[in-house]
């Protein structure tokens, strides 16, 4: 689960990181609010666009002339946020990250000026080969880090911090030398290396990017940006940290399966697939492509979903009209292949079948799986195997085309 700047930015002050003064705003009247409490702090007022994702100081206003200021302002008055929160929410703001669609802005956040002397890169993610919290630090703060990481990717410093161990005093010394930080600085660094490090266990984080991490012209360390990630599955030890879920950041699809517990992600293709098992859902997704079209969705129905679960998953994947046709691919193990065959009739008769359908069974209760759609008259077509079932349903919506 992904949370806005101003609410990550909260987090961390919890924990003690320095971070500017600020406040979130969702309208006119708020924004211009927040800027007079900060007037008496500040020379300059910063507007900040709240989406969940990147490149909002790039990411042009759908509607506004092409050489409009984008989604983060620097401004000097409180009119000049009053002007800027008028013309930002409410609407769409396209970023590198958000795709042609955009996202539209319904918050912003008002944030006192930093006089920033150097800008660097700090994260915490979660390594899965060490089974350790990593580190990425960089002096090139302010940048894609994908964009260092390709032209100049000795300017990236990874370390990981042991759980036994929790952060040393070698990891405050390498944070110091990855970023240059000395004196004073590395003191700051050491601290707040321990500060995130905390943060990042205590609230189950899966990724805490702050970018840029400043340096102040007064020689302070603060978190100028800040985005959060949490793992799901731990969300109910933290109904604090779900309470700060946005759905409307979020896809209405992928709000409907997390009631379900179902494990979905929307794509850009028009191929929908429901697949048990994370492993062959990827696979299938990959052979789809190997035949020449797209996956519209990613969903993993589980190893012992019931027939209710199997039928909200199939209405989620129906209800996405870029879907031109849909591969069933089940195999079972924990997972009955008749469960399954239930759960699709079930909903087809709900909500229709419009478009080809391709379900590949095999495993557990095969045979009774496949006479149960064989008696139910639907127009399915059976395969074989996966690499015959991509075929045909590649072949079908192509020739539906």
């Amino acid at each position: 689960m992904n949370i806005h700047e101003h609410q990550a930015k909260a987090v961390l002050a919890e924990f003690g990181v320095a971070v500017p003064h600020g406040y979130p705003a969702f309208s006119v009247k708020e924004a211009v609010e927040a800027a007079k409490n900060l007037k008496g702090d500040t020379k300059v007022f910063v507007v900040k666009s709240q989406i969940h994702a990147g490149g909002r100081g790039k990411g042009k206003f759908v509607g506004l002339k092409p050489d409009a200021k984008g989604g983060v302002r620097v401004v000097k008055s409180v009119d000049d946020v009053k002007a800027s929160a008028e013309e930002m929410l409410g609407r769409v703001l396209v970023t590198h990250q958000t795709g042609p669609k955009g996202k539209q802005v319904n918050r912003l956040y008002i944030e006192e000026g930093a006089n920033i002397a150097r800008e660097l890169y700090l994260s915490l993610l979660v390594d899965r080969e060490t089974s350790r919290v990593a580190v990425v630090a960089s002096t090139e703060g302010g940048m894609d880090i994908e964009e260092v990481a390709h032209a100049t990717p000795e300017k990236i410093v990874t370390f990981s911090i042991d759980p036994a161990t929790g952060v040393m005093p070698h990891h405050s010394r390498a944070l110091a030398k990855a970023l240059n930080l000395k004196g004073e600085l590395a003191k700051q660094g050491a601290t707040l290396l321990a500060q995130l490090y905390t943060a990042f266990n205590a609230k189950d984080m899966s990724m805490l990017e702050i970018n840029p991490l400043i340096v102040t012209a007064e020689d302070q360390l603060r978190v100028l940006d800040a985005k959060v990630s949490f793992d799901s599955n731990a969300l109910y030890r933290h109904p604090d940290i779900l309470a700060l879920r946005d759905l409307s950041e979020e896809d209405e699809k992928e709000i409907e399966a997390s009631k379900y517990d179902l494990s979905y992600i929307a794509l850009d293709g028009d191929i929908g697939c429901m697949v048990n098992g994370a492993g062959l859902a990827m696979a299938t997704m990959d052979i789809i492509k190997l035949y020449g079209a797209e996956p519209a969705n990613f969903l993993d129905v589980g190893g012992g979903a019931s027939k209710e679960k199997v039928t909200a998953a199939f209405k989620i994947i129906t209800a996405d009209p870029a879907v031109k046709g849909i591969l069933v691919n089940i195999f079972g193990g924990i997972m009955r292949c008749d469960i399954i065959a239930e759960g699709v009739i079930a909903a087809v008769k709900d909500v229709g079948l419009k478009v080809p359908l391709v379900v590949r069974l095999e495993g557990t209760n095969v045979d009774l799986g496949k006479q149960i759609i064989r008696d139910s008259g639907l127009n399915v077509i059976p395969a074989d195997d996966l690499a015959d079932a991509a075929q045909k349903i590649v072949t079908a919506v192509k020739g539906a085309a």
